[in-house]
């Protein structure tokens, strides 16, 4: 059983992301995985957005890794409107750190969920990632570096129309250590400007320096490949 810290995010997960860096994912992503035919691990499939893209752009089996109940609960809704992609994507109800499929598979996808590791587990994660993938498989992730976070206030980050109904995100940095990042996030639902509903949710994430990314990467075993903005493409030795 896993602790579902994104349940309250939920209902603005689509809205945020699709405002953010899926798009771009979704551009560039396919030709990362150019020949991937038999199977790909995605780590923290949320709703599947970029399930999806996996999904129509490779004949692959997909194996779906979330941990949270509330974004399975949307990515099983979502892959079940094609009968075909159902067939193909199998949702793990774990964390990336507990990921084990029965064969190597060719790639591993891990968009925007990397600032979730500590060092230390990252030094894990590597590990079980590099048992997943088969001699020569491709890890392709987002990583770009952020200027240095600064406590502050809550500020409304984005709202959204929905019906008769703005969904609000609002977002405050609380403290900063080394490349521990802790934050607060309160979700809105407003009506006529009235609050309606609302949900706060702190949590701490990790935004390591790329270089120290690069070298943790290349002591398990992995070497850097051909990229493109803002996406890596590492590839386990042979």
């Amino acid at each position: 059983m896993h602790e579902d810290n994104y349940a309250v995010a939920v209902p603005f997960y689509d809205l945020w992301h699709e405002d953010g860096h899926v798009p771009a994912v979704r551009e560039q992503l396919p030709a990362l995985l150019r020949g991937v035919r038999r199977a790909v691990i995605e780590i923290g499939a949320g709703t599947g957005l970029i399930t999806e893209v996996i999904a129509r752009r490779t004949p692959a089996e997909i194996f779906a890794v979330e941990p949270s109940l509330g974004m399975r609960s949307v990515l099983v809704s979502r892959l079940a409107s094609d009968p075909e992609v159902l067939r193909r994507v199998t949702v793990l109800p774990c964390g990336a750190l507990d990921v084990a499929v029965g064969e190597p598979v060719e790639a591993i996808v891990m968009i925007s969920v990397l600032q979730s590791f500590s060092a230390g587990e990252r030094a894990r994660l590597w590990r079980v990632l590099a048992g997943q993938l088969e001699p020569g498989g491709r890890l392709v992730f987002n990583w770009r570096e952020r200027a240095a976070a600064v406590p502050g206030e809550l500020a409304v980050m984005a709202s959204y129309r929905v019906g008769r109904h703005d969904y609000e995100i609002a977002g405050q940095v609380i403290e900063v250590a080394g490349e521990s990042v802790t934050s607060r996030f309160r979700y809105r639902i407003k009506q006529g400007g009235e609050v309606i509903s609302e949900d706060e949710v702190v949590g701490t994430n990790h935004w390591p320096a790329g270089e120290l990314v690069a070298s943790e990467l290349e002591r398990a075993g992995f070497a850097r490949g051909e990229g493109s903005d803002g996406l890596q493409v590492w590839h386990l030795a042979k």
